[in-house]
């Protein structure tokens, strides 16, 4: 079996209007108009998918593709590699890209064996409980509101993206904390504070018993990410933008800055986020896994030291290009995909009713 074309066909999507995330209010986060399908296809005619990479598909196509064309695409190890080695070498290439190689790779892998992605990589479970991770909300009051319905529809936990303002955030985290009760459990997630304002949220939060702090800090300031979890009983959850992906961690652990890791397919693939997942592993370590989508989805239900799977609000945030997304059910857990390699059926139809260009 040999790769034979790679190419990304870039789509319109439309996100909802109350997709707002936390932020200074004289800084406005652009989501992306445009998403990405990667195809690669082989001279079997199996092909593989996977979404993103539309950003740096230049990249991809120029530095990228050339050197996949003719190569066996179930010699994944390899490919990654090899694609690790020249994004050190080669300005230009993302993790992000290897990332959207790597998971459609994967996809190729699990077809041809006629198995999930999961069963390859070493399935440890078939189900996982998700966490509903908020948008930015005006009040506390209707933070506690929204706990409250995905509570009454059986999910069992609930992530504040609040203002990034000490004050309005502490009193964001009471509102949830006092509608829920103490049987539903709540993280804090800031995208981050100075070291003083995190401490006060901090030891705020610890009282009201929530599960973990996430990015407090800046992630480039280890200085503080260590005085913090010095000060601080609740655990601290960093590493979700930390470059580098999986060279860029050991000093998180050896310096002692975060409790667990942050770990997400866009850095690096499922290759690379199985070995960050391991590097957590070996250190008694967890890696929270970032975003609900189905290559962290088939990841997670590999790895035994994931708690939770996050699913962003509102629920269309990142549904877009699929027919059969992520589900939760009545308990509040997603399930293992059961088809074979990522095991989502792709929406081609509204995909060439909203295609704009496609790249080669």
């Amino acid at each position: 079996m040999k790769i034979t074309d790679v190419y990304i066909t870039m789509f319109s999507i439309e996100i909802p209007p109350n997709a707002k995330y936390p932020g200074p209010a004289d800084i406005v986060r652009r989501d992306p108009r445009e998403a990405g399908l990667i195809t690669i296809e082989t001279d079997e005619g199996v092909d593989g998918y996977s979404f993103g990479g539309g950003a740096d598909g230049g990249a991809l196509l120029t530095q990228i593709k050339p050197a996949l064309i003719g190569q066996n695409p179930l010699d994944i190890g390899r490919l990654w590699y090899d694609m690790e080695r020249r994004r050190k070498y080669l300005r230009g290439i993302t993790l992000g890209t290897i990332g959207a190689v790597d998971i459609a790779l994967w996809d190729i892998a699990g077809k041809v064996t006629n198995q999930p992605v999961h069963r390859l990589l070493g399935t440890c479970r078939d189900s996982i409980p998700a966490y509903a991770s908020s948008a930015n909300l005006p009040t506390p009051e209707e933070y506690a509101e929204e706990a409250l319905d995905y509570k009454s529809k059986g999910w069992t936990a609930y992530k504040i993206h609040p203002h990034v303002n000490p004050r309005e955030d502490i009193e964001i985290c009471r509102a949830v904390r006092k509608a829920v009760g103490d049987d539903m459990v709540l993280m804090l997630d800031v995208w981050f504070y100075q070291y003083e304002d995190a401490l006060r949220v901090g030891r705020a939060i610890e009282e009201l018993g929530y599960f973990w702090y996430e990015d407090p800090v800046a992630e480039d300031d280890l200085y503080a990410l260590i005085k913090l979890k010095e000060k601080l009983d609740i655990p601290i959850l960093a590493t979700e933008r930390t470059p580098g992906g999986l060279w860029g961690l050991p000093p998180f652990i050896l310096m002692k800055a975060t409790d667990m890791l942050r770990g997400d397919v866009g850095k690096g693939g499922i290759t690379g986020l199985m070995k960050i997942a391991h590097l957590a592993e070996a250190f008694r370590m967890n890696c929270e896994v970032h975003a609900a989508n189905t290559a962290n989805l088939h990841v997670i239900m590999a790895i035994n030291n994931c708690d939770y799977l996050e699913v962003l609000l509102p629920g269309q945030y990142r549904q877009h290009g699929l027919l059969n997304d992520i589900e939760v059910d009545s308990q509040g857990l997603v399930y293992a995909p059961t088809g074979p390699g990522l095991g989502y059926e792709i929406d081609w139809e509204l995909i060439k009713k909203n295609t704009t260009r496609v790249l080669k």
